[in-house]
């Protein structure tokens, strides 16, 4: 998927339900949460940063992991999920890890960019897959809650709206003609 195709989204991705979602309406007040450092170490925030820039890579703006974006799932998972969302996610995170070092014998944050956007690929259609198929009970796929996780996490942050977009403060004076020229930056209004 291109940078065009996941800023086309991010519209649609903040109007559907995240994964945690409910915890996010109550400022995340979570029984269940715990300190990021603690559930995560560096490595996995590593391979996280790793998966989000495979997701939204650099480009001429500034990708995924230039934001943090690992240390930022890590955070969402720890504070704001669920202990059974919690649990699926790690042993999300572990299987992907060891199916890429079993294929690969490196770790993920040591891949090329092709080598991961490649294992990736496959992932994601295992897990759009399974998705389709799984019953309401059953727990959603780890790789969905990176993605949806990435995604947010990017259009959400503050660098991204201040380097990525042309950034107007609201409240502010409407001008309906503003001139546009072809390369401008879209417009971000806070």
């Amino acid at each position: 998927m291109d940078r065009r195709e996941v800023i086309k989204r991010c519209a649609l991705l903040t109007g559907a339900v995240v994964i945690g979602g409910e915890l996010f309406m109550t400022g995340c007040k979570n029984e269940h949460a715990v300190d990021p450092n603690v559930m995560f170490s560096s490595d996995q925030i590593a391979t996280l940063d790793a998966i989000g820039e495979t997701i939204i890579p650099t480009t001429n703006t500034i990708g995924a992991k230039d934001i943090g974006i690992g240390a930022f799932m890590a955070k969402m998972v720890a504070e704001c999920y669920s202990k059974k969302d919690q649990e699926q996610f790690n042993m999300g995170l572990k299987s992907i890890s060891e199916s890429f070092e079993k294929t690969n014998k490196k770790p993920i944050k040591s891949a090329s960019p092709e080598e991961l956007k490649s294992f990736l690929t496959n992932v994601d259609n295992e897990a759009r897959t399974y998705m389709k198929s799984k019953k309401d009970d059953d727990p959603t796929h780890a790789f969905v809650m990176m993605r949806q996780l990435t995604i947010l996490g990017y259009c959400t942050s503050e660098k991204v709206a201040n380097e990525s977009f042309n950034y107007v403060a609201v409240p502010g004076k409407f001008d309906g003609a503003v001139p546009y020229k072809k390369g401008d930056k879209t417009m971000a209004k806070g």
